[in-house]
């Protein structure tokens, strides 16, 4: 039996969880002055990160069978990853009245970087144009795990 919904959705909420500690920690070095390379997510990012699997994965396996090459795919899953991150920090700055990576904030002494809203960075889309890739490389790695009934 194939990993369901949850089974996924959890595995993508790791991913995303892991991968956002992991390059935060890289680029703190540039951030706080020092070598502690201290990562770092919000909880929030969990769920966020999870709820890939709903529209990713579908998609997905509609892109392969229609045979895309790699850098059209990579294009849409950086627009989709944009419209996700658009969306879910209007929800979240709708719910509580801030999003937790505030792009329009300034860092340390640097001005606010470019972004739309404060939601997105245009900065950062050769990052999720790699990261769309490597979603589909976990999203053939899922189809690959039995699990057995109990």
């Amino acid at each position: 039996m194939r990993l369901n919904r949850g089974h996924r959705f959890l595995a993508y909420g790791l991913a995303g969880w892991c991968s956002e500690i992991f390059f935060t920690g890289l680029r703190s070095r540039g951030r706080d002055g020092n070598w502690r390379l201290t990562g770092h997510t919000y909880l929030w990012m969990l769920p966020i990160y999870g709820v890939a699997v709903i529209p990713f994965e579908p998609a997905h396996d509609a892109v392969r069978a229609a045979g895309w090459p790699w850098w059209q795919r990579a294009i849409g899953w950086t627009a989709g990853i944009y419209a996700v991150e658009a969306a879910s920090g209007e929800l979240l700055r709708a719910t509580t009245g801030e999003v937790p990576w505030d792009y329009s904030r300034p860092r340390g002494r640097k001005p606010a970087p470019a972004n739309w809203r404060g939601l997105i960075r245009p900065a950062y889309a050769p990052v999720w144009f790699a990261v769309g890739l490597g979603m589909e490389r976990l999203h053939d790695l899922l189809d690959r795990i039995e699990v057995e009934r109990d």
